[in-house]
Formats: C-alpha cells, sequence, structure tokens
C-alpha cells in the first residue's frame, strides 16, 4: 500500500495519540494518562511537529483528549459505513480547511486544518484524513492493536500481506516467542 509522506506521519501521530490513552485496552492497573498534563500535551506536539501550536491551555488538553477517544472509536469498528460516519464526523467538527503548504523543510502536502486551527482541530482535520484515506482504500483492517495479552497499543499494519501481529516485533513480538519458546522447552523436558 502506497502511503504519502505527509498521510503516515498522520497516521503515526494518531497510534501515539491512542498509545497515551490510559491502561489503553489493559486490565486493570494497566499504564497511566500519556497525556495527564498541558506540559505533556506541549511536549507530545513539539515532539509531531505539529505547526502553528501556541500557547497550550486546559481546554486544548481536554479537547484533545476527545478527539483521542474518538479516534480510539474508529480504530475499534470493523464496519467501514461506521468508520466513514464517525471520521466525517470527526473532520467536520474541526472545520476543515484544505490547503496546499511547503513549511519547515518540508515538500508540498496537504493541510486539512484552517489557519490558527488549535491543536485539537489540528490533529481532528489532519488525522482524521488520513483515517479517511485508509477507509476510502478499504485497507480498515490495517488499524489494529496489539496482539499481546499485556500490551494491546495502536498501530497501523504498513505490511504487504496484512501479517503484523505486535506493535513491535522487537518488544512484543519478540517476548511472546520468547515465553512460547522456554513453554515449549519445559513442556519437552517433562
Amino acid at each position: 500500500m502506497l502511503i504519502p509522506h505527509d498521510t503516515r506521519i498522520a497516521l503515526d501521530t494518531v497510534v501515539d495519540l491512542l498509545n497515551t490513552a490510559p491502561a489503553n485496552g489493559r486490565p486493570e492497573g494497566g499504564q497511566a494518562d500519556g497525556l495527564p498534563d498541558v506540559a505533556a500535551l506541549h511536549d507530545f506536539a513539539r515532539r509531531h511537529r505539529i505547526s502553528g501550536v501556541g500557547e497550550l491551555h486546559e481546554k486544548d488538553l481536554r479537547a484533545v483528549r476527545d478527539v483521542r477517544t474518538r479516534f480510539a472509536t474508529i480504530f475499534a469498528t470493523d464496519d467501514a459505513q461506521t468508520a466513514a460516519t464517525l471520521v466525517n464526523g470527526l473532520v467536520a467538527a474541526a472545520g476543515t480547511t484544505p490547503q496546499l503548504s511547503n513549511h519547515d523543510g518540508y515538500d508540498w502536502h496537504v493541510h486539512y486544518f484552517a489557519p490558527d486551527a488549535s491543536i485539537a482541530d489540528h490533529l481532528a482535520a489532519d488525522c482524521g484524513m488520513a483515517l479517511a484515506f485508509i477507509v476510502v482504500a478499504g485497507e480498515q483492517e490495517r488499524l489494529r492493536h496489539c496482539e499481546a495479552p499485556d500490551c494491546r497499543h495502536a498501530f497501523v499494519d504498513l505490511s504487504r500481506n496484512r501479517s503484523r501481529r505486535y506493535c513491535s516485533s522487537r518488544t512484543c513480538g519478540n517476548r511472546l516467542h520468547v515465553a512460547a519458546y522456554r513453554a515449549r522447552r519445559k513442556e519437552a523436558a517433562g
């Protein structure tokens, strides 16, 4: 699946935002909220090079958490019609204003958010459109959660044959393979 650079960045941002959610599908006692305060939101915006972010406030944090919840609902549905309705609502509420941009050393790409949009509207518009492209391409099954029982992080499976099962083959995948190997050895030893 060929995904333009700006869409890939937006998908990575959605995944990272989803993975800040408390517990993120984990059993009780799972991870704490990765966006506990405005400083963490500012750090998230800096790490993801979200342009046009000015001073952030508690209302911005609440709005981004709401967008995060709406993205989680999109990831959770298997039905394209439901996903389309959810994405349409998210993007429309953000006041989408598509425009070409070539800022900060990036080549030409499309911004879907209005100039001076809040960080929540920026995320809803740009990341919502990235999810829209996934739905339009009929590739919604690529929006997944890690199959490791103690993880469940979100990820986008961009493997050629849609076979990725873990958010990271180095951590979750490797840990489960080692555990299975040890269990087989223990069983064989009797």
